[in-house]
Order: C-alpha cells, then sequence, then structure tokens
C-alpha cells in the first residue's frame, strides 16, 4: 500500500476515526486504525466493538491495499506535523509489511502494523429502513434529551435515546425520549418520508454523544439506517455504525401527567439564574430548592443547616392556588437550559406529584421533573 495525502484531510479524518478507539483494550488490533487506499481515495476506520467510524478521504493512491496501525498513535504524529504539508503512507509494497513509513517533509516515522484481516466489520448486515433528515433536526432530539439519560448501569435500558415513531392526532412523529427516573424529556419531530417502517430503538449514551459531535458543525443532510440490533448515521464522507441497548424502554407516557391544572408562566433567563443563585448555599448532597408560588410571585428559598440559606422572588403568571414544591435545583436548571423561548410554562398539580415543564414558544419538547421533599 501506498498512497500521498494532505496534512490536514488526513487530520479530520483520523480525528473522526480516533475518537471511538479505545486506547487501552485487551484485543491487539482494535487499538488499530485500519487504512485502505483503492485509486483516488482512502478510507479509515475505527471500533470499539460497539461502534464504528469510517472516514473517506481523497488521496493520491498508486498501490491499493489495507493496514491497521495504533490510531492515537498515528493521529498524534500527523497532529504535530506541518500545516499544508503532504504526507506519504507506505508499507514498501510487500505483502506481510511489518511495518507503515510516513513521511511528511524531513519527518519520518516507522509504525508496526497488524493485518487487515483481523480487523472486525460492524457494518456488515441489512438495514431495514432507511431515511433523510436535516442535521438541525437530529440536533434538536439529541441536544434536548441527552442530559436525562441514565449513567445507573444496573438499568441499562435507560442507558440511551428512545427513538421511534408515535402517532398524535393522525400525524407520525419521529420522537426521542430519555429519562433517569428522575426527569424526563421527549421532543417530537414531523416523521421524515422513509421513516415510517422504523422500529423503536434504544440507541447508546456513547454513540448519542459521538453523532452529536459529528453533525455539529454540518449543515448537510443526515440518512439514517437501521434494524433492530443496529443502527447507521451517514454524515457527508463519515458513517458512523453503533449497536443498539438490547432492552425494553418502559412505557414513559404512564408518568407523564395528564391532569395537572396549575399553570404557571415564569421568564425563562430570570429563573435559571434565581435558582443558581440561591442553589449556591445548597448542599452537594440534596440541591434541594423550594417553589412557593401564589399569586404573581414565586419565591425560591433554599435551607442548608451548613451552609445558612437563600430566598429570591421572581414575578410570575400564576392565578391558581397557592403552592410549595420542591425540587432537584440542578436538574430544574438543566430543564430550563433547553428552552430557547423567553418563556417557561410549568404545568403543576400538588407538592407530590409530576410537574410538566414546556417552552412557553415551543410544543415540540416536553419534560416532566419529579418534585422532591423539603
Amino acid at each position: 500500500m501506498r498512497l500521498l495525502i494532505e496534512r490536514s484531510e488526513l487530520l479530520r479524518a483520523l480525528s473522526h476515526v480516533a475518537s471511538v478507539v479505545e486506547k487501552r483494550t485487551t484485543i491487539p488490533v482494535l487499538s488499530n486504525v485500519l487504512i485502505r487506499a483503492l485509486p483516488g481515495t482512502v478510507s479509515f476506520k475505527g471500533t470499539d466493538l460497539e461502534r464504528e467510524v469510517v472516514e473517506t478521504a481523497t488521496a493520491d493512491s498508486d498501490q491499493p491495499g489495507a493496514v491497521t496501525v495504533s490510531a492515537h498513535l498515528l493521529h498524534d504524529i500527523v497532529r504535530k506535523l506541518q500545516d499544508g504539508s503532504q504526507v506519504s503512507l507506505d508499507t514498501g509494497g510487500e505483502a506481510q509489511s511489518q511495518r507503515l513509513t510516513v513521511i511528511s517533509g524531513s519527518s519520518r516515522f516507522f509504525l508496526p502494523v497488524l493485518s487487515a484481516d483481523d480487523f472486525p466489520d460492524l457494518a456488515a448486515g441489512e438495514m431495514g429502513s432507511e431515511f433523510e433528515m436535516p442535521a438541525y433536526d437530529l440536533k434538536k432530539l439529541i441536544e434536548k434529551t441527552r442530559f436525562a439519560i441514565s449513567t445507573e448501569e444496573t438499568r441499562y435500558y435507560l442507558n440511551g435515546i428512545y427513538l421511534h415513531l408515535a402517532d398524535s392526532g393522525g400525524r407520525k412523529l419521529l420522537r426521542a425520549v430519555a429519562t433517569d427516573g428522575h426527569r424526563l424529556a421527549l421532543v417530537e419531530l414531523p416523521a421524515p418520508p422513509g421513516s415510517e417502517s422504523m422500529p423503536g430503538v434504544i440507541v447508546p449514551r456513547k454513540t448519542v454523544n459521538e453523532v452529536h459531535r459529528l453533525i455539529e458543525d454540518t449543515s448537510a443532510p443526515v440518512t439514517v439506517a437501521l434494524s433492530r440490533t443496529k443502527i447507521q448515521f451517514r454524515i457527508g464522507t463519515v458513517v458512523m455504525t453503533s449497536k443498539l441497548i438490547d432492552g425494553t424502554f418502559p412505557d414513559y407516557q404512564r408518568v407523564i401527567p395528564q391532569a395537572n391544572n396549575k399553570t404557571m408562566l415564569v421568564p425563562n433567563a430570570e429563573f435559571t439564574t434565581a435558582v443558581d443563585r440561591v442553589a449556591t448555599v445548597s448542599s452537594d448532597r440534596g440541591r434541594a430548592v423550594k417553589l412557593s408560588i401564589s399569586g404573581g410571585r414565586l419565591t425560591l428559598t433554599v435551607t442548608n443547616p451548613d451552609g445558612g440559606s437563600a430566598t429570591e422572588e421572581v414575578d410570575v403568571d400564576y392565578d391558581a392556588d397557592p403552592l410549595e414544591i420542591g425540587f432537584n435545583a440542578r436538574y430544574l436548571m438543566d430543564i430550563s437550559s433547553q428552552l430557547d423561548g423567553e418563556t417557561a410554562r410549568f404545568s403543576l398539580a400538588d407538592p407530590g406529584s409530576p410537574t410538566i415543564v414546556r417552552d412557553g414558544d415551543d410544543m415540540s419538547a416536553l419534560y416532566v421533573l419529579m418534585p422532591m421533599r423539603v
């Protein structure tokens, strides 16, 4: 194998691929990136057996072939090369070469390699459903739900985003749901054409975060293909394939209250900063803030036997019976930070029942928050 590639192209590809490669693994080839040269192009593949990222780049390749080499070592080398330089990757033309030569300017590196034949292929197999959606929409589904993904490994089926189709008034919706048992985030969008046959799937937390990183700076459409065991995202020259969580997501509809008849409208930015200020004196363990709502006034109170107490008042729109209810301050701020509009809408029932929070300007997202005893 022999190829010549521009340093920035190589660095971009290796940055995407190396992100899924574990630095320490008991299987040596999993520490490597698979480099496959074809006429005019080169592909780079990395995997941890749960996720796989493949990136294709333009290169001058006069000797096709494939080899695997340490992903993080090659990435570090390329990162330190001169910007704008050309990089040569060469195995010397030997069928069973034991090293890869990396040349750029006066720099030369000789790296040990492993056979490409031993590299796993996670993308093999049929994907039953495929559809395309704007990167902005996928980013919205991820950003507004991933904060609620559970990190509790015993309930592994909550360690991801539940992506599925839902029916609302005869309209098909693509819905993303995440919960950790204390709060629930739900975001829905019109179902993209072609998604009608997709199964409900649980996308793992690591995959969610990696996809978000890949689409952060792109406006190109994203192609999503999935089966009951795998999901694939095609983003420009990058293809990411991931296994899905093999489990059953709980019936989240049961925890969304239907009879919360007390509505509070509050300026979201003012509310968020007020919660942040009074929570300064809260204990790391409790972080409970009490909301006392009466008429057009919301009083936020935090009491910490060891750290003192704090109160702050915010003007609100509220005309129901007075109510006192407690929440975890961090959970409140996590939810309020997802709201893009100026107003947060709280739908409340009583001190012991879940509360619904919505963006006053965007009804496509819904958040459920369990109260705390204060």
